[in-house]
């Protein structure tokens, strides 16, 4: 089969190997739309005829992206767009894990979200998701509860133009993972994140919500994560109790 020249995807060398090349077109794909979370995407065999190269270039682009959990392979049926709704990711951001079970054991958490307002954003908010001191943005509060104990206070900065209409109603009445809601409402899809782990007092009213005492220590999560072309998407900083989990994670 005759080979296409492809255009390297944006920021890739120019000598990045062909499969790269097209593991770049099927991400702009994605990040396009052309195929929404949880839908299939076309064959081996349909993507080799579309780009013009063998079958095992693009096999290689798809295992690729899998490895990145862009996409699913599901043993006869085909290749999907990954999507936070799926029970096997939906624990994939969250490491918290309790001290006598596995992530999930303890069920969904019970959210109750404080607040969700407009604001405007901080110069730390700012160089975090890549704005201007003062630009809009959406700030969320909420407490995760296990078995009926506050176990998570979140604070969350989101861009406000990419998230227009999410209101604390909306939150609150979705009843699956933020950022499940995040792909289907506002087609945006959050794919890897970065994290700061530091030890905090429960002070400034942090104590109230999560119902300790004043100055118990909390594991403070700091994190930023990111959608397609490594575009900062979200701020979030979350305080944990650990009297009854632990931060889990596993490294390879």
């Amino acid at each position: 089969m005759s080979k296409m020249p492809i255009p390297p995807p944006e920021n890739a060398p120019a000598f990045s190997p062909l499969y790269q090349q097209i593991k770049g077109l099927i991400l702009n794909s994605l990040r396009l739309g052309e195929w929404k979370p949880g839908e299939g995407i076309p064959s081996e065999m349909e993507l080799a005829a579309r780009f013009r190269v063998s079958q095992g270039t693009v096999r290689k682009a798809i295992d690729a992206l899998a490895g990145d959990n862009l996409l699913v392979r599901r043993q006869g049926k085909g290749t999907f767009v990954a999507t936070h709704a799926a029970q096997y990711v939906q624990f994939r951001f969250l490491k918290l894990v309790p001290d006598s079970g596995t992530p999930g054991s303890e069920g969904p958490a019970q959210r109750d979200i404080v607040e969700c307002r407009r604001a405007r954003a901080s110069a730390d908010v700012a160089r975090a998701l890549a704005l201007r001191t003062g630009d809009a943005v959406l700030q969320v509060r909420r407490v995760l509860s296990f078995t009926g104990t506050p176990t998570i206070l979140e604070d969350i900065w989101l861009p406000a133009a990419p998230f227009k209409g999410l209101t604390a109603e909306k939150l609150s009445n979705y009843h699956g993972p933020m950022y499940a809601l995040f792909e289907t409402e506002f087609n945006m899809r959050m794919l890897r994140a970065d994290e700061k782990i530091r030890a905090e007092p429960a002070i400034d009213g942090r104590e109230l919500l999560l119902k300790i005492p004043q100055g118990t220590p909390l594991l403070s999560v700091e994190r930023i994560s990111y959608t397609y072309k490594d575009v900062p998407m979200e701020l979030r900083r979350g305080y944990y109790r650990t009297d009854t989990h632990h931060y889990h994670n596993t490294l390879s």
